[in-house]
């Protein structure tokens, strides 16, 4: 062995040994982990699926022009959306609606634009995951606000989940709508119920959610009456069997014709008249029916003006059958 070999013997054996000034560390102990195959494979599965036309497909958005967005797939190739296919709304903005990093599905138009990308279409994309959507707040009764776009003949228009839906006059409010146009722009909460993908039928409505609100906020109201209190009220309707009495702020019972007085009677017309105020006593609440007398309030010692002096005892989940609204403001007890 020449001098030459043994100078080369003796550099690679000071590699392979730490010197004895030289702190012994992970970095010289440890070999380097090296990623494998199967690390990659996801990627590599990614980079050699070839896309078909008609697939659903997931990106990020990376770039936003005026009349396209850029999406990262993963893929060999990036997606394009071209400004016509990213919504159906007319009130949808490039510029307001669309944010980098954002992720969103499209749909495939082409495998390759003719600039090596791939065409998609965020439109059909949401069409397909929209009607999913609501079916499901169809099911669910789930309510949704919305924004009405315009006024058409017999209703409004307006969007949800990017898919065109229609309001019937007869289903924006539980009053009567006399302007349509008066509705454009409003923001109001509606509930689906017609949700035809064959078809494409999307109708909402704003007035079932008013109406649940109510029977709720009622049955609320409901729940805090309780037998024995006393109150004045006007009849608002005189019935063969007796006369509906509205107690206060639209809450109403009845008073049958056994408990309008003492003496037998054939007609409630022969002691009371529509509009005229009386004294009742709230006698039963039953299945949200509240039933009134005027025969018992002879028996009533005491009567309290304020609602809120009434102790809240009863309680009740039914609803109330006769147009029964906010708890009365003129409660005795």
């Amino acid at each position: 062995m020449n001098d030459l070999e043994k100078d080369m013997e003796t550099k690679e054996l000071n590699k392979e040994v730490p010197q004895e000034n030289t702190p012994v560390t992970a970095e010289n102990t440890i070999p380097e982990e090296i990623p494998s195959m199967k690390d990659f494979e996801e990627e590599i599965n990614r980079s050699l699926h070839r896309i078909k036309e008609g697939e659903l497909l997931k990106g990020t958005v990376i770039g936003i022009s005026e009349t396209e967005v850029t999406v990262d797939l993963g893929y060999y190739a990036e997606g394009i959306i071209p400004l016509e296919e990213l919504s159906n709304d007319p009130r949808f903005s490039i510029k307001a609606d669309i944010n980098l990093g954002e992720e969103i599905y499209g749909v495939v138009i082409k495998e390759d634009d003719g600039k090596g990308n791939i065409l998609l279409s965020k439109r059909n994309a949401d069409d397909i995951l929209s009607w999913t959507k609501l079916k499901e707040y169809l099911n669910n009764q789930e309510v949704k606000k919305v924004k009405i776009a315009q006024a058409v003949n017999g209703g409004v228009i307006t969007y949800l989940e990017g898919i065109r839906g229609f309001i019937p006059a007869s289903h924006l409010s539980l009053n009567y709508v006399e302007d349509l146009e008066t509705w454009v722009n409003k923001e109001i909460e509606v509930i689906v119920i017609t949700a035809g993908e064959e078809t494409g039928k999307l109708v909402l409505s704003g007035k079932e959610v008013e109406r649940n609100k109510a029977i709720a906020d009622r049955n609320s109201k409901i729940s805090r009456l309780q037998k024995g209190v006393v109150t004045t009220g006007t009849v608002e309707k005189i019935v063969p069997y007796g006369a509906f009495i509205n107690i206060g702020d639209g809450l109403s019972g009845l008073v049958h014709i056994s408990q309008i007085c003492g003496k037998r009677i054939k007609s409630p017309n022969e002691i009371i008249k529509e509009g005229q105020e009386v004294t009742v006593k709230i006698i039963d609440i039953k299945d949200g029916k509240v039933s009134l007398s005027m025969k018992a309030v002879e028996e009533t010692a005491e009567i309290v003006d304020a609602a809120e002096d009434v102790p809240s005892e009863y309680t009740s989940g039914g609803e109330v059958s006769t147009s029964l609204g906010s708890l009365l403001s003129k409660i005795k007890l």
